[in-house]
């Protein structure tokens, strides 16, 4: 790879810039999301006997973050395809993170959830896909897919501004979560990894 030569302030500033255009694509994509079945979200996870959390590449990375957050609040959370997670069952919930809404090893886990009797939760770009149409609860989250290359819906390469609100999603939902559980942040600290 090339790079043009320019001077570091040049640079620092169109760094700058770039993430001043993320966080405004982030700001309106917040406000363009219906937040009516985060309600039902929110019930499913405090009603579950355990949360599963899927979603694969950098969506997989964000999902990872909110399970973590999840554990820090005492709730019994497993990723899935760690070789840890156990069988999904009867009054789990499973939560799934798929751009397109089509990932293959996705919606295989959402029909397995279903079979069992587990309530399937999704957040998608895309409100007529398979997933979204397997879920007990769908959000829909306006973003770019991966295959979304014209810059109309984001300037930032591939799936970005969906990976993006995956994370941020996520600890809103912590946030709330965090609220109404009421456990001081002293308490969800002795849960926190101490072995890194």
């Amino acid at each position: 790879m090339e790079l043009t030569n320019q001077s570091d302030k040049e640079t620092a500033a169109a760094v700058k810039a770039n993430l001043a255009k993320i966080i405004q694509e982030n700001v309106m994509l917040a406000e363009a999301i219906d937040y009516r079945n985060f309600g039902e979200l929110i019930s499913n996870i405090n009603e579950a006997s355990a949360i599963f959390l899927i979603a694969s590449g950098r969506s997989g990375f964000a999902m990872r973050s909110v399970a973590m957050r999840l554990m820090h609040l005492g709730l019994r959370v497993f990723f899935v395809g760690e070789t840890t997670t156990p069988a999904i069952q009867k009054g789990d919930l499973l939560w799934a993170a798929s751009g397109s809404g089509t990932t293959g090893t996705i919606v295989k886990a959402a029909e397995k959830a279903q079979q069992v009797g587990a309530r399937v939760m999704s957040m998608t770009t895309n409100a007529s896909s398979t997933l979204a149409g397997l879920a007990d609860v769908h959000i829909l989250i306006p973003a770019a897919e991966k295959e979304d290359r014209n810059g109309t819906k984001s300037i930032q390469y591939a799936g970005s501004l969906f990976e993006q609100a995956v994370l941020l999603l996520g600890d809103a939902v912590f946030t709330e979560l965090w609220k109404l559980d009421g456990t001081p942040a002293e308490e969800l600290w002795k849960r926190h990894a101490n072995m890194e």
